[in-house]
């Protein structure tokens, strides 16, 4: 099993600016520009996530209905963090056993993990701060807001 970082897909090292050309693929695929329509199978809620999602990284400049799979994964993944929250919420964290032994409510792990996954996504759509500030997608390069001053 290799080691080491993640690869870097081609059009954020071009985005960022650390684009090689002895480090880039020229096979690679590239995908559709476009907004990703929504599955039938996501939930009310994960529909709505599923599109706030879609609006962000259509306002990034990196949309695509290639990302549909994913996407829905994602909006599904917050979806169940918000229901083991309030699931939370309502029955608490820890529950106490016959014996009187405290234990953590399944709950708690069903949302870290659940957390862990959407984080994960998040951070491979460029949505997390440390990911985002690795890629520069959609700033115009020559913009001077000083050029009508003068």
């Amino acid at each position: 099993m290799p080691g080491g970082r993640k690869k870097i897909p081609d059009h954020l090292k071009v985005l960022s600016g650390t684009a090689q050309p002895c480090r880039m693929n020229p096979d690679a695929p590239s995908a559709n520009p476009g907004v990703a329509g929504c599955p039938d199978w996501l939930s009310e809620r994960a529909s709505e996530l599923f599109a706030q999602i879609s609006a962000t990284l259509l306002g990034m400049g990196i949309a695509s209905p290639d990302d549909q799979v994913a996407l829905a994964i994602l909006a599904s993944r917050l979806e169940e963090v918000e229901l083991m929250t309030a699931a939370i919420e309502d029955g608490g964290r820890v529950y106490t056993q016959d014996s009187g032994m405290r234990r953590a409510a399944p709950e708690v792990a069903m949302r870290n993990e659940a957390m862990r996954h959407a984080q994960s996504l998040l951070a491979e759509f460029g949505l997390t701060p440390a990911a985002r500030s690795k890629v520069s997608a959609g700033k115009p390069a020559d913009v001077n807001p000083f050029k009508a001053l003068g």
